[in-house]
């Protein structure tokens, strides 16, 4: 099998981070990177990496042991300015995810790891653009897809992703929230023997019994029901300023299901920022990321962790290996 990896808004430690992992041997399958041959060369002779590139039209003339880059052609050296808002950079780095994503669709690669987009610099070509997830679940034609957030301690899933607080809360309905809770069971009852799943509340205190909201009592807590009628291993409504501390430090859940991005980024990334990984749940191809941003304070300096893209390729393997029992398409 053969991975492709995105790399990535220009402007950012994405190119870094690709050549630094395969310079260091972390990653352990064959892959094929999606970009800018000409973006790569820079990088590597800046930061002397010493890393073999290798151009190819496509992952079926794959070669081992160089990197093999299927070039986009878009960016040149002289377009490479690190570390700050760049349009050619964003629109470029769309058009990798789109050529990557048409070939996990088409079987050509068996799955896509992403390396971190700048969504303003994207936005500066695609107004409409709003995330890695939005976009591959639109060329999929996936419209209920959610992101799942993995660490060694915890798993994090999301009612709503990347749309404003007041939206976030609108979004919170029964029909939702009972998709999420499907996919969530799908993919954790998959990866952890028994897991058991726990539904953070949206209101402080999870309502507290329409003290503080009564979304819990409207919205989340049928959705509970619905799921547990289904033989679903999941509870709920829990008060969100609880849950994790259930889950983390009194192991009683393996992962929670959090009503909008912040609710579940916030704990994650204090519990592993640089290891965790983004996973998709809901497309008809594997998906996963790091769960970083692009740090443009950082570019081009050599200092970027790879240990979230190493656990990212991890994380596809391990999933386009058991494709048999697939629980994500896509963090």
């Amino acid at each position: 099998m053969i991975f492709g990896i995105t790399t990535g808004d220009s402007s950012g430690i994405g190119p870094e981070i690709l050549l630094k992992s395969f310079r260091d041997g972390e990653l352990k399958q064959p892959v094929v990177a999606y970009g800018d041959l000409a973006v790569l060369a820079y990088y590597n002779e800046r930061l002397n990496l010493g890393v073999d590139l290798r151009c190819i039209s496509n992952p079926t003339a794959y070669v081992a042991g160089p990197l093999n880059v299927v070039d986009a052609g878009l960016l040149r050296r002289e377009n490479v300015r690190s570390g700050q808002l760049d349009g050619l950079s964003g629109a470029a780095a769309r058009a990798y995810v789109v050529s990557a994503t048409k070939a996990a669709l088409a079987g050509d690669i068996a799955a896509i790891v992403t390396l971190p987009m700048n969504k303003e610099a994207t936005q500066l070509s695609d107004s409409k653009f709003v995330g890695h997830t939005e976009l591959i679940g639109e060329l999929c034609g996936s419209s209920d897809v959610t992101i799942m957030l993995a660490s060694d301690d915890l798993i994090v899933t999301h009612v709503s992703t990347h749309v404003s607080l007041a939206k976030a809360i609108a979004a919170a309905k029964k029909e939702r929230i009972c998709k999420i809770l499907k996919l969530t069971s799908d993919a954790v009852s998959r990866l952890i023997e028994h897991p058991r799943i726990a539904v953070a509340g949206l209101n402080p205190h999870a309502g507290e019994n329409g003290l503080f909201g009564d979304e819990e009592i409207r919205e989340i807590r049928p959705a509970v029901d619905w799921a547990k009628a289904q033989g679903m291993p999941i509870d709920g409504p829990f008060p969100p300023d609880t849950v994790f501390y259930l889950a983390v430090r009194r192991k009683k859940f393996d992962a929670i299901v959090c009503m909008y991005h912040d609710q579940g980024h916030i704990p994650l990334k204090l519990l592993d920022f640089e290891g965790g990984v983004n996973v998709a749940l809901g497309l008809p191809i594997i998906r996963t990321s790091v769960d970083h941003g692009t740090a443009f304070d950082i570019a081009g300096a050599g200092v970027a962790s790879t240990i979230s893209l190493r656990k990212a390729l991890q994380f596809a393997v391990r999933l386009a290996t058991n494709r048999s029992e697939q629980v994500v398409c896509e963090a």
